[in-house]
């Protein structure tokens, strides 16, 4: 392993950087370290935390636990590189999988693949955890990629003492992302611990309603390590050294336990949670700009109205009116995306038929045949369920406008008059009451799509209420309001209050955009 690495520091212990290989795949990287043994059971452990966790120490812990490095071997290897552990400068939405495979001195009865999710909780915003959300649906269901998890980490520092709002989004956020099968898969990982019980942590765990496994005490489950273990040892140190490398030895052996015992869950539920949620997202955001488009329209309609009631005795003496009206369109607005090849990577998939953007940002899709709205070769967010072949993907998106015009009675007969030949007032304004009702049997249709795909997700979804449906669930309450549709304004009220007290992921959800 040593002739395979290269030395970062001599000294006690002598620090080595692994030279794993490394496959990028889809928008994930892979570093894999041995040969893989295919009779040989691999478990998945998944890592979510704040910066500044010690989730990268917990990482490298692992790897040596894995290679069976002892402390009086005066050694110890690092995967997570240097340059990766930065938290100012290298906090990207990259996915990296580490997989640890078979060495003869090995303490492991199992290979280790180990999901790193770097970007929850950064203060970038909230469109860097979509992404990152957006990656693991990657890494899920690619071919190439993960399709069975057996823990999900919780990363935690001994010393906190209450989950942050925004710890609490960023657990909200990871949750949300699974299906309610691997509610027992979960435990918490505490980092920078002492080996005493971590009771304060615990107690918040259990005040935030962390939806966990459990041990014989019905308390959340929990290991203990400490981050010290490549502190450079000294005569003076050693023994103090040794102590809390003993212990993390122990809790890790207690962790890989309860890897062994427990079963695989299989990510189809999952890969269909974020699939809904990303077909939520983008149908929710296409719904608000087809509403928006609405109200626009009514807006005229009635300024179309109001004129051709009060020039209704000029049209009877067929003499000339003009009136100004705010007419609706659409136009194509700029937005910021990032090249991949001759694709934008983080763009807009639009459809040129509907006019309509189906999917912003779509970060992980180079093409529209592989954004995730796409099923069947049809989309399942625009109005007319266009085929992929009249969407583009790229680094605009299609906004609603008004220009302010004059309109005469020829302009108003061409647009809202059926039967050219019919001129009084009367005729026009059924037409244009008519339109009326049908624009608002349009917006109650897309209102149902919308509530059914919430219905949907809390149906599969382990937690439904995360930050980046909460906004969409807001919105649709209020419409449902506005329609005096009690019975699903309090479902999904119901829905948006469930796990916390109301205001709580509004309050972090301000909080992450105003850090943005």
């Amino acid at each position: 392993i040593i002739s395979k690495s290269s030395q970062i520091s001599s000294g006690s212990p002598a620090r080595y950087q692994l030279r794993p290989k490394i496959k990028e795949f889809s928008t994930l990287t892979r570093r894999t370290v041995g040969e893989r043994n295919l009779k040989k059971v691999n478990k998945t452990i998944l890592l979510v935390g704040e910066t500044g966790t010690g989730k990268s120490t917990l990482i490298n812990t692992l790897v040596n636990y894995a290679m069976g490095v002892e402390f009086d071997d005066d050694i110890w290897f690092e995967i997570v590189e240097e340059e990766e552990r930065s938290q100012t400068e290298s906090q990207t939405s990259d996915v990296i999988v580490y997989e640890i495979f078979d060495f003869k001195e090995n303490t492991l009865p199992y290979s280790l693949t180990i999901i790193d999710t770097p970007g929850y909780g950064d203060t970038r915003g909230i469109e860097l955890d979509v992404i990152v959300s957006q990656r693991l649906f990657d890494l899920f269901s690619s071919e190439e990629g993960v399709h069975e998890v057996s823990a999900v980490g919780l990363v935690l520092k001994a010393s906190e003492n209450r989950l942050s709002d925004r710890l609490m989004y960023i657990f909200d956020s990871v949750v949300s992302l699974f299906g309610k099968n691997l509610e027992n898969n979960i435990v918490a990982l505490i980092t920078h611990s002492n080996g005493i019980m971590p009771e304060n942590v615990l107690e918040a765990l259990e005040a935030a309603k962390i939806k966990c496994a459990r041990d014989e005490e019905n308390q959340p489950l929990h290991f203990l390590f400490d981050n010290c273990q490549n502190k450079k040892r000294t005569d003076k140190n050693e023994a103090a050294l040794r102590n809390p490398w003993e212990i993390t030895k122990r809790e890790m052996g207690q962790f890989i336990n309860f890897l062994e015992k427990c079963a695989p869950q299989k990510l189809v539920t999952t890969v269909d949670v974020l699939n809904s949620r990303i077909r939520l997202t983008a149908c929710i955001q296409n719904l608000e700009q087809r509403i928006e488009l609405i109200e626009l329209k009514h807006t005229e309609i009635k300024q179309t109205q109001e004129a051709l009631k009060k020039h209704e005795q000029e049209m009877e003496k067929n003499e000339k009116f003009t009136a100004e009206v705010d007419e609706v369109y659409k136009d194509k607005e700029p937005i910021k995306g990032g090249k991949w090849g001759i694709w934008f990577l983080e763009g807009a998939t639009c459809c040129t038929v509907c006019e309509e953007t189906c999917h912003y940002p779509c970060t992980t899709a180079p093409s529209p045949n592989r954004c995730k709205i796409m099923e069947r070769d049809h989309c399942v967010v625009c109005t007319n369920r266009c085929p992929v072949s009249a969407h583009v993907k790229q680094n605009w998106r299609f906004v609603n406008k008004t220009r302010k015009i004059q309109k005469t009675l020829t302009d108003v007969k061409e647009k809202y008059e059926k039967n050219k030949s019919q001129s009084d007032s009367k005729c026009l304004l059924e037409n244009l009451e008519k339109e009326m009702r049908e624009l608002t049997a349009e917006k109650t249709q897309w209102l149902e799509e919308a509530y059914r795909h919430v219905v949907r997700l809390d149906q599969i979804a382990l937690n439904v209420d995360s930050v980046s449906t909460h906004v969409h669930l807001d919105f649709l309450i209020e419409k449902m309001k506005e329609r005096r549709d009690t019975e699903k304004k309090q479902k999904l009220e119901e829905i948006k209050g469930r796990h916390h007290e109301e205001g709580v992921i509004n309050s972090v959800a301000a909080g992450l955009c105003s850090d943005h």
